[in-house]
């Protein structure tokens, strides 16, 4: 089982990639800041309370890697954070939690609202936050637009069947209709073959 600091590095490591693809301007801030070059780390005010990286990347770690009960319990414990200690940091954990893709309650879309609101508290946040809020806002952007997507293409199928499944029906019913047509000109047919018959009859009795 790897310790905590290779967890760390690992989730490092992913936040990192994330970083570079986006190709945004974040990706130098969060480079400085992983190899401990940001002067403005230095110089930032001590945030009480505030939990340093490495406690939020170890939960994200374990958020990535854990069995579903953890990851509930994570989640849970989180989202009463949040709501008993209100504040950028607790709404930052639960965003970061949000913004994890692979677990039950994963929700890219309020990851990014809630994101964006606690980047709006900049002056609150530890350099690491910020440079965490940031990234994350970047991957949950994408996430919440590939699901929107999904979303969108399930619908149309979903409504493709239903018109297909319409179709049939009325095709089904047309032919039900015309069945149903037929047979009436049928016995109508064989009553009046049976008329014509029956007055035949009568004609070669009466002769």
């Amino acid at each position: 089982m790897p310790d905590t600091s290779l967890k760390t590095r690992n989730v490092i490591l992913a936040l990192a990639t994330t970083a570079l693809l986006s190709g945004c301007g974040a990706t130098s801030k969060l480079g400085d800041w992983l190899r401990g070059g940001d002067e403005s780390a230095t110089s930032d005010a001590v945030i009480i309370g505030a939990p340093d990286a490495e406690t939020y990347l170890a939960e994200l770690y374990e958020l990535a890697s854990g069995d579903t009960r953890r990851q509930a319990a994570i989640y849970e414990d989180a989202s009463s954070a949040a709501q008993l200690a209100p504040g950028p940091s607790s709404s930052l954990r639960l965003a970061l939690v949000l913004a994890t893709p692979g677990h039950a309650n994963s929700n890219p879309s309020r990851a990014v609202t809630m994101l964006r609101e606690v980047l709006e508290q900049e002056p609150l946040l530890t350099s690491g936050e910020l440079s965490l809020a940031t990234v994350s806002l970047l991957n949950a952007e994408r996430l919440a637009a590939a699901s929107g997507e999904v979303a969108r293409l399930l619908d149309a199928s979903q409504q493709a069947v239903r018109n297909e499944e319409e179709s049939a029906n009325r095709r089904v019913t047309a032919v039900e209709a015309e069945n149903r047509r037929l047979r009436e000109q049928l016995e109508e047919a064989e009553e009046k073959l049976e008329a014509i018959t029956s007055i035949e009859r009568t004609i070669r009795e009466q002769q």
